[in-house]
């Protein structure tokens, strides 16, 4: 039998649940399909939330052949032989076919570039799944020649709704006597996750062989610790662990970040995914206080691309270990911060004259870097003058941690601007 995600899952866009910014009444894709006028797409959202579901009913209500792909076993060859497949369905002035590809972020380059004259020529219409970030998963080639929509976790009066709408017409679950008198620890482990929301209360359905099954908090909460294995199948905590794990290493225990790690890989999770979030980790929560988990960081992540798994395992552990031991500083990530309100509030303030660039004789006519003073002409490299626009000068927005690193800098411009670093 079917798994009961697959069997509830809707036809037409009547019966399609969430996303109503996308396919309410008037919302863009709406109007598409009103107009029949269907652009390339990626549909950016975490898991469950029903992008592949999407892609069907559109091509569906549109009429359009449709072809799916998916990135984690398709090739080049595969992406070539569907195009192919794809320009013999085109007659006259048929509708182009569609071309769905999920998980989209897994293709590589020469992957995305196969699709880019077929998209181009109006061969296909491509519809993307991605739960990674479009700006950097796909090329931007690509990414110019698409719509990007952004699916939202389904909220709880629509995950109520499905479970209500699967115990009323599942087939199968209208023979089961199923109360449920608790929902909290059902949406609480769904997660904004329609799939997940279906394996619980499938798991839930099947605890019982006959009779009435009265559904509690404590209940699921025990199901699911007895089937744990089923929600970390294929990462489906991904969010969670992932969260897991960076508050691990930003905690400086090397054990749980271990643990974290390896409950990724087991899931199955990208590696790329893991030391995309190890560079970000190295400057947001090490920063200043050791330049070198940057490093550390961004040599991992293209040695784990280069190796892949299972060796890539040992190149990241090493590397989790060594951000986690490292000392901390979010000085960094607190600076930008600063700087990005400053701008917000000051808006686009004047660059000074000194500080102009003059390569004209009429920029050098109107004082453009007349007064600049070039820092390595004094003594230590370093004179005394002002670099931040007139109406701020003065303003703090860095700010030394104290962490040996950053204690030594602190020193330095102490040292340099006297009073104006005072700190």
């Amino acid at each position: 039998m079917k798994p009961l995600a697959e069997r509830m899952r809707p036809q037409t866009l009547k019966d399609y649940v969430g996303q109503k910014h996308l396919v309410g009444e008037n919302a863009v894709l709406f109007q598409a399909l009103k107009g029949g006028n269907l652009p390339s797409f990626i549909l950016w959202g975490p898991p469950g939330v029903g992008k592949t579901t999407l892609a069907k009913i559109v091509a569906q209500e549109l009429n359009r052949p449709f072809h799916i792909l998916s990135a984690i076993n398709s090739g080049v060859k595969d992406v070539r032989d569907t195009i192919q497949k794809a320009k013999g369905q085109r007659f006259f002035n048929s509708p182009n076919p569609v071309l769905f590809i999920d998980e989209i972020h897994r293709f590589s380059k020469s992957q995305q570039d196969s699709l880019l004259g077929a998209v181009e020529d109006g061969t296909i219409t491509l519809i993307g799944a991605t739960t990674e970030n479009p700006s950097f998963e796909v090329i931007a080639a690509l990414l110019s020649r698409c719509q990007v929509y952004v699916l939202q976790p389904l909220q709880k009066e629509e995950l109520i709704f499905l479970i209500n709408q699967a115990l009323e017409k599942d087939e199968y679950l209208q023979k089961k006597e199923i109360d449920i008198q608790e929902y909290e620890a059902i949406l609480q482990f769904s997660g904004g996750d329609a799939r997940k929301l279906y394996n619980i209360l499938e798991l839930i359905a099947n605890s019982e062989q006959a009779g009435r099954v009265v559904v509690t908090n404590e209940q699921v909460i025990h199901l699911i610790q007895q089937n744990i294995a089923l929600y970390d199948k294929a990462g489906e905590q991904h969010y969670d662990i992932a969260s897991a794990f960076i508050k691990s290493i930003r905690g400086s225990d090397p054990n749980a970040a271990v643990y974290w790690l390896a409950r990724m890989i087991e899931g199955g999770e990208d590696v790329k995914f893991i030391a995309r979030r190890m560079m970000i980790a190295a400057s947001e929560d090490i920063g200043l206080a050791n330049p070198n988990a940057l490093l550390m960081a961004t040599t991992a992540f293209q040695a784990v691309q280069a190796v892949g798994l299972p060796e890539a395992r040992i190149i990241l552990s090493q590397a989790v270990i060594y951000l986690a031991t490292s000392p901390k500083s979010n000085s960094a990530y607190l600076a930008i911060g600063e700087a990005q309100a400053l701008v917000g509030k000051t808006g686009n303030l004047s660059v000074p004259l000194h500080l102009r660039n003059a390569p004209t004789s009429m920029m050098k006519d109107l004082q453009y870097g007349k007064g600049y003073l070039y820092a390595h002409d004094y003594p230590d490299n370093f004179i005394q003058q002002e670099f931040l626009p007139e109406t701020i000068t003065g303003t703090a927005i860095y700010q030394p941690q104290d962490n040996a690193a950053e204690k030594k800098s602190k020193e330095w411009l102490r040292f340099c601007w006297k009073e104006k670093y005072g700190y």
